[in-house]
């Protein structure tokens, strides 16, 4: 089963939504707001995207970090992943889950390529 993770209100989201659904690619929504998300899970993420991938440092909810926790952003994933679990809104959207496989940001291609459209 394909996991998007991401929160309701983002654009990009509901475009990947939307794109799963024309499919006909069974998945399922994970909102980090209404159902978090924890730590060791962004650090597997960190350990096979890193963090310039997995990082949004264009958005508001990085810029509202403190600078302590940017540079922790920058330097240690593990502690990064505390963060981050913290401030999901942190994270680029949407993070799709293939099982063996995540993608981060809007993808068809790749998507496509791993859901065996």
């Amino acid at each position: 089963m394909i996991t998007v993770y991401g929160i309701k209100n983002c654009d990009t989201v509901k475009k990947s939504l939307k794109w799963f659904d024309a499919k006909g690619f069974e998945h399922k929504f994970h909102d980090f707001r209404v159902d978090g998300i924890d730590a060791k899970t962004i650090e597997g993420w960190l350990a096979e995207v890193g963090g310039k991938t997995l990082i949004n440092k264009r958005g508001p909810s990085y810029r509202n970090l403190s600078d302590a926790d940017k540079a922790v952003l920058e330097n240690d994933d593990a502690a990064a992943a505390a963060i981050l679990a913290v401030n999901p809104t942190v994270i680029k959207r949407p993070v799709v889950d293939f099982g063996t496989t995540r993608t981060v940001a809007y993808d068809e291609g790749r998507w496509s390529e791993l859901a065996g459209a």
